[in-house]
């Protein structure tokens, strides 16, 4: 063979060495993908996808293909990407069913926001799985950062944030200084949200964030004005507190703990840690030194500082105790408002006893209730005709009552005119969490449809859709179905009510939901005519 030819032989085996090396590491090194835009890492499917795909979780696969027929509908229209990010897989099917009520919420607020007609930006919803916990967070957010910058995606905001962690705040964070929008509808952890004040709001902690909750602060003064706690004996209550990092149970507590009380001194806040938010370990055992430990003192009513699953198990502890047929009444915040779907036929039973009248009460503050405004409206209506001598015009009934009923209103023929098919089972708006969400949708299409200007094709930049934050209060409130949203200058909700909620065991058969009142943070004061926010705050 002459000289060149073997040159050239050996050029050309070595070249097919070298490409089927690379195409092997690449073939095993490919990542290992669930779905479109969705990586599998650690056995947990993460990442963004807005073709329907449901991360595993059976019970969101009606709502997932439901957002994806809306994003086709919408594709050749002028729009915009939002995005909703949200541990979206559990093995327990109380979680699950949260999750749907979420996606729920998030699908009907798309479908609201975009039904306008002539008025661009429409829509496109993406679901952002973060994994358990947020532990992936930082994979997702790159994605989202990507998302940001690409003029085929134009990712515009970013919402849900359901669980206030160390990991939920850094993926906040992240986004926020990158100017990527990010509107938190279920984190009610102060860690975070901006702080208020000229210099603070000229330089924000996490600029473009708004929320539409409640932070625990004003929970805690919400319940404290409401049960008339500012003159409740100190001896008479006790603070039960989590100890395991997590800045929802943290900040919870430190607001309990900061509510003045009259009298001598009660007994001292009593701790407890558990392993994991949704893992109960020995706190069982904990719980019945606890118990044992309240029972032995004067206290009958306990601020809890847990999430959902260890309230649960406090609250049957206290009950099992049975301190000489004494009653207890736990108050908590907002994480409680999943506990009425974590309770079974045998748990209503050990709260109810049988003394005729429940061993242990569970009131909390939820963000939202539908039967608030109505509950609400027909009290105010008769505390007026006895103070008036005559029914209230339609010109006299307050705007923070009517107009979120009106809100509920639509929501409610929303659900009715959208395909049963859509949502995989009919919306429990009492969890709160399909409102709420909701109510973020809304939100973020208001400042979408403020911030856009010129042709239909113009998209608003990630700065104009934050800056537009601070503007959604006086005539530009959002009717929320949870209250009226104003926002302030740091983007926060300006007295924001909360829906005050017990766990009503009931007779035998099952326990239910009940409503017993607005609580207002700004001294139980309602929202002012208008939502015109006070200066002292903007």
């Amino acid at each position: 063979m002459p000289r060149w030819k073997k040159i050239l032989y050996t050029l050309l085996a070595t070249v097919v060495v070298v490409a089927g090396g690379v195409f092997g590491w690449s073939f095993l090194h490919r990542p290992d993908t669930c779905a479109e835009g969705v990586e599998r890492i650690g056995g947990e499917c993460v990442g963004v996808n807005g073709s329907g795909y449901d991360f595993g979780t059976e019970e969101i696969s009606a709502v997932a293909k439901a957002i994806a027929r809306e994003n086709d509908r919408i594709d050749k229209e002028p729009h915009v990407t939002v995005a909703m990010m949200l541990p979206l897989h559990s093995d327990k099917p109380a979680l699950r069913r949260q999750i749907r009520s979420d996606l729920q919420g998030a699908y009907l607020g798309q479908l609201a926001a975009n039904a306008g007609t002539g008025e661009p930006p429409k829509i496109r919803l993406v679901l952002a799985d973060p994994g358990r916990d947020y532990r992936h967070q930082s994979t997702v957010v790159d994605t989202l950062l990507r998302m940001a910058d690409s003029s085929a995606d134009r990712l515009r905001a970013v919402t849900g944030f359901n669980l206030s962690l160390g990991a939920t705040e850094a993926a906040v964070r992240r986004l926020t200084a990158h100017h990527v929008p990010v509107l938190a509808s279920r984190i009610t952890g102060n860690g975070i949200a901006n702080k208020e004040g000229l210099a603070a709001v000229a330089k924000p902690d996490f600029p473009g964030l708004a929320r539409i909750i409640p932070t625990n602060d004003d929970v805690a003064r919400a319940l404290a004005g409401f049960n008339g706690d500012w003159n409740r004996e100190n001896s008479r209550t006790v603070l039960v507190h989590d100890t395991r990092p997590d800045s929802y149970n943290e900040s919870l507590a430190k607001a309990f703990d900061g509510i003045e009380e009259k009298g001598p001194a009660g007994p001292a806040a009593m701790s407890f840690t558990s392993p994991e938010i949704d893992e109960a370990g020995s706190t069982g055992n904990q719980f019945t030194s606890i118990a044992n430990n309240i029972c032995g003192s004067q206290a009958d009513t306990v601020y809890f500082a847990g999430r959902t699953l260890h309230l649960r198990l406090f609250a049957l502890k206290l009950a099992e105790v049975g301190c000489a047929n004494r009653h207890y009444t736990i108050i908590s915040g907002s994480d409680a408002a999943s506990l009425r779907q974590n309770m079974s036929a045998r748990d209503w039973e050990r709260l109810r006893g049988t003394a005729g009248r429940p061993k242990v009460t569970v009131q909390y503050a939820a963000p939202a209730h539908p039967e608030a405004w109505s509950t609400e409206l027909a009290a105010w209506k008769k505390d007026w005709a006895r103070t008036h001598g005559r029914e209230p015009a339609e010109r006299d009934l307050p705007q923070y009552l009517t107009e979120p009923q009106a809100a509920l209103a639509g929501l409610e023929k929303l659900i009715e005119t959208t395909p049963a098919t859509d949502f995989g089972a009919p919306p429990d708006l009492e969890d709160s969490r399909t409102m709420l969400v909701y109510d973020g949708l809304v939100t973020i299409g208001t400042a979408l449809h403020q911030a856009q200007s010129g042709a239909a094709e113009n998209t608003p930049g990630l700065e104009d859709v934050g800056r537009e934050w601070a503007q959604l209060q006086s005539q530009h409130r959002v009717r929320g179905t949870s209250g009226l949203i104003c926002l302030t200058g740091g983007g926060n909700p300006y007295d924001k009510p909360v829906a005050v909620v017990e766990l009503d065991p009931g007779q035998k058969g099952g326990g239910k939901l009940k409503f017993v009142g607005l609580g207002w943070p700004a001294d139980g004061r309602p929202q002012p005519h208008n939502c015109v926010i006070p200066d002292h705050t903007s």
